[in-house]
């Protein structure tokens, strides 16, 4: 009664299996057919593209059915057996780990026995189930083994095939069987490099997209941050300054006017991933938007000029600790120094106030979501950055970069996480 559950229960995985193939089948014909791009090759090879081969026993069972083979009944057990292990061997040969598996090569050498008996014992056109013990060796050996395996089974067979018929057909089925494993276990080895090829492809296509979302969603933060940050500065700058002096509020009302400009120019320029940002800019910006928030602006700077891309990725930093001694600090002085050497130059952003300044924990480890990014940028360019409450009180943050820009700085468009 168990045997009769296990191949019920086979039965309905095979039928469910046949169900999904045709599905994918007619999915993929009607993409095709309709001239939409299809992102696969289309279903996956299963056993049933084995099944056909089965047709070259039909000698054997024409001869059954004519009653031409003694002992018919020992003939026909023998044909449904080895019709059963080719299905087993030949289904289970499409997946990896049941290729593999003890339980597959077992049947494989099962199939080999009794493709031997049933040569030996009947001969004529029962030694074609050689070619298909052939082809079953290759779907399931694949690698270096193979061509010895793949040898051996034909020298074998047609070993078998002169002592039953002769040399006349010993030839025919030693190569038939060689050829079989050989061909089969090339197709389907060229097809699993195709699909794990254009797996691959997605795969990268996917992280391609991906990292293009984190890089804006990175940019957006960046710059809406600071800019905001400084418009609501300057706004209640404005507000304070208007009803004693209108001059000065009209000149906070203008720089307002002036960082809203340079923001959509900065965000049309983020969303084409061309923009690079400055240090003297930020420096100039971080001066103004400290000024406005009544907290004094102390900017200190040596060394040797810095490349480009080093430039670029301390001007994020200041950006960003800027905006965070004006959001969150309540500061009176804040101080940035630059300080370049033969190999290194380090940025330091310190203020006096009271608050967090970046959100971050009682560890002082680096926890904004903004000081968070830019860490990640700087360590992808050989650099580091620090973040937490100064010696003497008050927020600090400071970056490290090679100062020669030997390892290359990643550009916006190239970001490798998200805030």
């Amino acid at each position: 009664m168990t045997w009769w559950r296990r191949q019920r229960c086979r039965l309905a995985a095979l039928q469910s299996e046949r169900r999904a193939w045709r599905a994918e089948t007619r999915r993929t014909g009607a993409a095709r057919r309709s001239g939409a791009a299809v992102d696969h090759p289309g279903p996956p090879p299963t056993g049933f593209a084995l099944l056909p081969w089965l047709l070259m026993g039909m000698g054997s069972f024409s001869n059954l059915l004519q009653g031409r083979t003694p002992e018919p009944w020992i003939g026909g057990l023998g044909l449904l057996a080895f019709n059963s292990l080719y299905v087993y061997v030949t289904f289970r040969a499409f997946d990896r780990a049941k290729r593999e598996s003890t339980s597959t090569r077992v049947a494989l050498g099962l199939m080999g026995l009794l493709t031997t008996g049933l040569a030996v014992g009947y001969g004529g056109s029962w030694l074609m189930f050689f070619p298909l013990l052939g082809l079953a060796t290759g779907a399931v050996l694949r690698g270096p083994w193979l061509g010895r395996a793949g040898t051996l089974l034909a020298v074998y067979a047609g070993a078998v095939s002169a002592v039953q018929d002769g040399w006349e057909d010993a030839t025919s089925i030693g190569y038939g069987t060689f050829i079989s494993a050989m061909v089969t276990a090339a197709i389907l080895s060229l097809s699993e490099a195709v699909r794990e090829l254009r797996a691959a492809r997605e795969e990268l296509a996917r992280r391609a997209v991906e990292q293009e979302r984190l890089r804006f969603s990175r940019d957006l933060h960046d710059l809406l941050g600071h800019t905001l940050s400084v418009v609501v500065v300057k706004s209640e700058a404005a507000r304070r300054l208007a009803p004693r002096d209108m001059d000065a509020a009209l000149a906070q009302i203008s720089d307002i006017e002036s960082v809203g400009r340079q923001a959509l120019t900065e965000i049309r320029e983020a969303v084409t991933g061309y923009r690079e940002g400055s240090l003297a800019t930020e420096l100039t910006r971080a001066r103004s938007a400290l000024n406005a928030a009544s907290v004094r602006a102390v900017v200190r700077q040596s060394g040797a000029p810095l490349d480009p891309q080093t430039e670029a990725l301390l001007g994020w930093v200041v950006r960003e600790a800027v905006t965070n001694v004006v959001r969150h600090s309540r500061a009176s002085r804040c101080e940035i120094s630059v300080t370049g050497a033969a190999e290194r130059v380090r940025l330091t952003v310190t203020d006096d106030g009271t608050g967090t300044g970046t959100g971050t924990g009682t560890g002082g480890g680096v926890g904004g979501t903004g000081l968070k990014g830019l860490a990640e940028r700087l360590a992808a360019a050989g650099g580091s950055l620090t973040a937490g409450p100064g010696p003497r009180g008050g927020f600090t943050v400071t970056a490290d970069l090679p100062a020669g820009g030997d390892e290359p700085a990643p550009s916006a468009a190239t970001a490798p996480r998200a805030l």
